[in-house]
């Protein structure tokens, strides 16, 4: 026995030297949890769910989910609509005032076209002036010829008088 215990005191110091040492690989805390493991506390057991409260629960979530999504369409569709019906709102705003820039013109030329109505002559006012100027004219045509007739029978009696003149008397 003696052997033996001659045999482990080296053994011992050995060991008794390593657990006074630190190594590298183990501290404080892993040498306290190395000599009282702790595996940890047990969970409390899960109450289930139940399918009553699931099915409730998972219809309301997705109901609400639906309804965002349809409320989310919804508003992009009033949002486009919205614009498309501002963008007709416009070009309807810019046609109309064509149309009426169109009608402002219109209303002018009519005005002058009256105007030039009023001032122009008719045909029978035409007939009319032409028949006053056939008898101006043909009236004139008959005093020149009066004028002439006149003319040619003083000049007659000049020549009358000159012939006679000549032999009796002399004007100075």
């Amino acid at each position: 026995m003696a052997s033996l215990a001659a045999r482990t005191l080296p053994l011992a110091r050995t060991h008794a030297v390593r657990t006074q040492s630190r190594l590298l690989s183990t501290t404080r805390a892993v040498r306290q949890e190395a000599a009282a493991p702790n595996f940890g506390s047990v969970p409390p057991p899960k109450k289930p769910v139940g399918a009553f409260r699931g099915g409730i629960v998972g219809f309301l979530f997705g109901f609400s989910l639906a309804s965002s999504l349809a409320a989310y369409h919804l508003l992009e569709e009033y949002k486009l609509a919205s614009a498309a019906l501002q963008a007709s709102v416009e070009e309807l705003q810019t046609s109309t005032q064509k149309v009426s820039a169109h009608v402002r013109r219109i209303e002018a030329v009519e005005k002058d076209l009256k105007a030039l109505t009023e001032s122009a002559a008719s045909k029978e006012d035409i007939s009319r002036v032409r028949a006053e100027m056939k008898k101006l004219y043909d009236g004139l045509h008959v005093e020149f010829l009066d004028l002439r007739a006149h003319v040619w029978g003083i000049q007659e009696d000049v020549h009358a008088l000159s012939k006679k003149n000549n032999s009796t008397v002399r004007l100075v």
